[in-house]
């Protein structure tokens, strides 16, 4: 059954992208038990297993149904392009009891006898305390699970905005939500989503469109959020196949001897755009190092850089390219 999003004149003004660590986190959580997702994710899954088995991640699988509501307060739309999982937490921490003891109750009820379990009625009695704990376990799941990897996923992450952003600029909002998920549809005026599990249909009111590429939501498009969030699109990053694949080989020694070790790593390691930070994790490399590299590439026109929120994402330029399988193919 499909969920309707229809659009005002002043929404098509207000569709932004976004990045969120605590939706992967809430998402990896979610991972962990659905084997569907788990496929493009083994190897970072043999890697969090002991670390997954010493959180009790109960009190969060109980309000994440095969089909149905999870609370909206758990992973709401993020509150800029790329907040930090401290901001967004420290919203979780602040929802009202009273809201979130309404968005509990919905969830609930989508797992037969839920809402009369032990940890059932201990949410819905005392929602604070709920949010609390809540709250400190996706926090805890966070550092465990997430946060080591946050670099290389935010790259993903990020390099997936530029990619839609230059989309949304050659073939406009129609042809880029298209584009997002087959699932996704649009006529005039309205984003269908289908193969909901109810039916629904929601103005937007001004509020806009959150766009939010996601790596752990894979292979799935989430949608919904009611009031006083903003309505928000969950749609798969592209990318995720290589996600965890090791690098595929070294960089050319030739193109290491006209560049020098250093640069010819960076330039050999941006087969997608990434941020000073995401490449420095991926090299083991101190940033200002990286740093000075990429001025040095850009400079000579073998990179380009844009700019997205307060990260700036460096690709090869064509003449980069080039040189790149040059130097493979001696």
């Amino acid at each position: 059954m499909p969920l309707h999003l229809h659009f005002g004149q002043s929404d098509l003004a207000r569709c932004r992208f976004a990045i969120s660590p605590l939706w992967e986190t809430q998402e990896a959580v979610r991972t962990l038990r659905t084997p569907g997702r788990q496929g493009y994710h083994l190897p970072w899954l043999r890697r969090v297993r002991e670390a997954a088995r010493g959180l009790d991640l109960a009190p969060v699988w109980l309000l994440m149904p095969r089909r149905g509501h999870t609370p909206d307060f758990l992973g709401p739309p993020p509150l800029g392009p790329a907040a930090t999982f401290e901001e967004e937490i420290a919203a979780v921490r602040a929802t009202d009891p009273e809201a979130a003891r309404r968005d509990l109750a919905r969830s609930l009820a989508c797992t037969p006898g839920a809402a009369d379990g032990p940890a059932g009625r201990a949410m819905l009695a005392d929602p604070a305390s709920a949010v609390r704990e809540l709250a400190d376990i996706l926090e805890r799941a966070w550092r465990a699970m997430v946060e080591p990897d946050w670099p290389r996923l935010r790259a993903l992450l990020e390099a997936d905005v530029a990619y839609h952003s230059w989309r949304l600029a050659q073939v406009g909002l129609e042809g880029l939500l298209k584009e997002l998920h087959p699932r996704i549809d649009w006529d005039p005026g309205t984003l269908t989503l289908s193969a909901r599990a109810s039916s629904h249909r929601r103005r937007l009111d001004g509020r806009g469109l959150v766009l939010l590429p996601s790596v752990f939501s894979w292979p799935d498009v989430v949608s919904g959020f009611e009031e006083p969030w903003q309505p928000t699109v969950a749609y798969p990053a592209r990318g995720i196949a290589g996600l965890w694949a090791a690098p595929a080989a070294s960089t050319p020694e030739a193109l290491a001897g006209v560049l020098g070790r250093g640069r010819a790593d960076v330039l050999h390691a941006l087969d997608a755009p990434m941020s000073t930070s995401a490449l420095a994790h991926a090299l083991g490399r101190a940033p200002s190092s990286v740093s000075a590299h990429l001025t040095a590439l850009r400079d000579a026109g073998l990179l380009t850089a844009r700019r997205y929120g307060h990260q700036v994402l460096y690709e090869r330029t064509p003449l980069g390219g080039a040189l790149l399988a040059g130097g493979r193919d001696i």
